[in-house]
């Protein structure tokens, strides 16, 4: 099967995080919510602010700031809500800047990179840098792939009797 060329440009949403900016390709974007505050979930991870219910979802929020470990204040209330996969994610952001092109060759490799680390890329752009964000990455580390509960019916007998 022959796979359409990829366009020499990429469309990235662009938001800010602690004074820093940051970007996911724009075709992840589903909208962007502002104001409303999250429903806490109890044992969720710190990055994970708590839910919303949009239309029939419920959609996790992910605290930005805490998951790029920039800032621990969860002042943020801007929604950018993103799709990864058949999930749908909140990133809690600062402020949104708008979808902005850049030429994918310009896109470098951020350096440093780990499982966790959530940059795929790093774009120089008005003075200053743009770090290029995968949506599966962002919340890969937070979440587990849903599983069905494991249920068990009546006792449990180990060995056999005697």
């Amino acid at each position: 099967m022959n796979r359409p060329p990829e366009s020499a440009t990429l469309d990235a949403c662009c938001f800010i995080v602690s004074g820093h900016h940051f970007a996911v390709e724009s075709a992840c974007v589903e909208e962007i919510l502002r104001g409303g505050r999250p429903t806490r979930v109890p044992l969720a991870p710190p990055e994970v602010s708590g839910v919303l219910h949009l239309r029939g979802r419920i959609v996790p929020m992910i605290d930005m700031g805490r998951r790029l470990r920039l800032s621990a204040d969860g002042t943020a209330t801007i929604h950018v809500i993103i799709r990864s996969g058949d999930e749908w994610y909140g990133l809690l952001v600062d402020d949104v800047l708008g979808v902005q092109s850049f030429a994918r060759d310009r896109i470098e490799s951020p350096g440093g990179e780990s499982l966790h680390d959530p940059r795929i890329g790093v774009i120089a752009a008005d003075g200053h840098l743009v770090h290029l964000l995968d949506p599966q990455r962002i919340v890969q580390p937070l979440f587990r792939q849903r599983t069905s509960p494991v249920i068990t019916h009546g006792a449990s007998h180990v060995g056999s009797v005697a």
